[in-house]
């Protein structure tokens, strides 16, 4: 099929019948104020490296709003869009941006969309998920994205193996079974032959402790070369990697011939791309090709909008999207209901925060599956003593 014929025909996978959704919700919920606001998280644990940064340390911070109606319902979500968008919701109801039928939400919020979406749901009774599409299973997928390079941190020099055994049993009592371990130390941090060679090491000390049922993907960060990728599979061929996650600086033929080298081989190990992309329209070579098996395009920047029409073209080629989602508590619920809206999503990413303001009842892990509430909205709650006392308020705007 030839491209201009292929995003055609899917183009009307991304319209979804209108039948039994309301056009309009209730004539009288106005937005009357809008608090933005930053949601800090922490994980259990210290982040170590990644083959291009340094620390990612114990916290991670979320740009969240807050908007208030005169009907009593509030919508919270992951926003970052500025003060004066946000500004231009003030008077209006949420059902003027809502497009049902299109599983959209347009305005001035650019991507921040969940606020809107979770006060919508809640207006209309229903999980969020349920007016994306509500295709997907009733638990998603997850992954353990959180195994980064440990051995580096000054405090584990002594026993730096044994360190990511311990990391691993974190996971697997928060209910993985899958994890994405980072490799590529020499493309910063160690010669390249010494940093390959203690990713070997790693990976070989995982899969030890895992044993064989645990998923292991692999994630570069680029800081591979496609023969320094081959490499790796040959020298871990009985390995059974899930994927390979930003090996290289993804370009068409390269990710071609790195297909047919798993498949002439005999493995299963699915390639995956795409977070550092900021334009949808850079993954369309990409799908009409099949270079990647799986499209990670990011959450936050492309927000459920641009991530379901991600997922639409991926699916009618019988491609998978994984969201990237790091440094987000709220991405990952996000991810959530993305998981249960379509059938196509590989897995959703956890980077595993938590905090106290939040409360998010109904998720759950366990077994290497998400649940997900059926509660209005996204069934996201705020402590209002915790808000009081820790939230870091950006803005306060009322009519």
């Amino acid at each position: 099929m030839k491209r201009r014929e292929f995003f055609k025909t899917i183009a009307g996978g991304l319209l979804l019948s209108a039948r039994g959704w309301p056009k309009t919700g209730p004539d009288d919920v106005k937005i009357t104020r809008t608090v933005g606001f930053d949601l800090v998280s922490e994980r259990p644990k210290l982040v170590g490296k990644n083959s291009r940064l340094d620390v990612h340390g114990r916290r991670a911070t979320d740009r969240m709003v807050r908007l208030y109606t005169n009907a009593g319902i509030e919508g919270i979500g992951n926003c970052r869009a500025e003060q004066a968008a946000l500004a231009k919701l003030l008077g209006k109801s949420p059902f003027e941006l809502y497009q049902p039928g299109r599983r959209t939400v347009t305005g001035p919020l650019g991507p921040g969309t969940m606020p809107v979406w979770d006060l919508i749901g809640k207006a209309l009774n229903k999980p969020v998920h349920q007016l994306l599409g509500g295709a997907g299973p009733l638990r998603v997928s997850v992954y353990d994205g959180s195994i980064y390079f440990s051995d580096l941190l000054p405090e584990y020099a002594d026993r730096p193996l044994d360190r990511f055994k311990e990391e691993i049993d974190m996971g697997l009592a928060l209910g993985h079974r899958a994890f994405k371990v980072k490799i590529g130390r020499g493309a910063k941090w160690m010669p390249l032959e010494e940093g390959y060679a203690r990713d070997l090491e790693v990976l070989k000390t995982v899969r030890r402790h895992t044993g064989p049922e645990i998923l292991i993907g692999v994630d570069a960060n680029n800081g591979y070369d496609p023969d320094r990728t081959e490499r790796l599979l040959k020298d871990l061929p009985d390995y059974n990697f899930a994927f390979l996650e930003e090996m290289f600086p993804e370009e068409i033929k390269k990710c071609l011939a790195l297909k047919r080298f798993i498949s002439q081989h005999g493995w299963k190990t699915l390639v995956a791309d795409g977070e550092t992309q900021a334009d949808l329209e850079a993954y369309k070579p990409f799908i009409e090709a099949r270079a990647l098996d799986i499209f990670q395009g990011d959450m936050n920047r492309f927000g459920f909008e641009g991530i379901l029409t991600e997922a639409a073209w991926c699916k009618a080629q019988g491609l998978q999207v994984a969201p990237h989602n790091w440094g987000s508590l709220v991405g990952f619920y996000m991810q959530l209901h993305v998981g249960r809206a379509i059938t196509n999503l590989y897995r959703a990413e956890h980077d595993p925060l938590s905090n106290e303001i939040l409360i998010a009842e109904g998720y759950e892990i366990r077994d290497g599956y998400a649940t997900i509430p059926d509660a209005p909205g996204f069934g996201l709650k705020i402590n209002e003593e915790k808000f009081t006392a820790n939230a870091r308020v950006r803005f306060d705007l009322t009519l």
